[in-house]
């Protein structure tokens, strides 16, 4: 597909993604989350996406639910992730190679990235920071529709995404 193209599927698949969410009862596991993401983004370009969650005592971020291979973890808060979790902002990278050392590369593959942090809670209701991680073997993948898409989603799914301007 021709990058018009792809971004035109993945806009037909936030929103087939909202309707899936919209139709999901009761509370869902963030494995479940990626699971249904996924199904719907894998198809548009979307080579890997995951949670990762900060870790005040260690001050990293470790993996908590990733499709489709095993990414590294923990990782330090240099990188795109840690980035996005410090400045409480989406990241969105059209090249990660133009990164540098700030990159984590898990797969040399992946060209471009999208982070979007998250409020969530865990199983015993405590408060955990987390964020929302989206790889692509394509360069400039990513865009600010794929934010808003992204955003929607997880609200529906429970998550409370940081807002746009960075505020909790």
């Amino acid at each position: 597909m021709t990058r018009p193209d792809v971004r035109s599927a993945r806009a037909d698949a936030y929103g087939d993604l909202l309707a899936a969410a919209n139709a999901v009862s009761g509370p869902a596991s963030l494995s479940d989350i990626v699971d249904l993401a996924w199904d719907h983004l894998h198809p548009t370009g979307v080579s890997w996406l995951g949670f990762y969650r900060f870790r005040p005592t260690r001050k990293d971020l470790e993996l908590l639910a990733c499709r489709d291979r095993p990414a590294c973890s923990p990782i330090g808060l240099h990188g795109v992730c840690g980035q996005a979790h410090l400045s409480g902002q989406t990241r969105i990278v059209a090249d990660v190679a133009d990164l540098g050392e700030a990159y984590v590369a898990c797969d040399p593959a992946d060209r471009s990235e999208i982070v979007v942090p998250v409020i969530g809670r865990t199983p015993s209701g405590d408060i955990e920071e987390l964020v929302l991680d989206l790889d692509s073997p394509d360069l400039d993948a990513f865009s600010d529709d794929d934010d808003r898409g992204l955003r929607r989603y997880l609200l529906a799914m429970g998550l409370r995404p940081i807002p746009s301007d960075g505020t909790p």
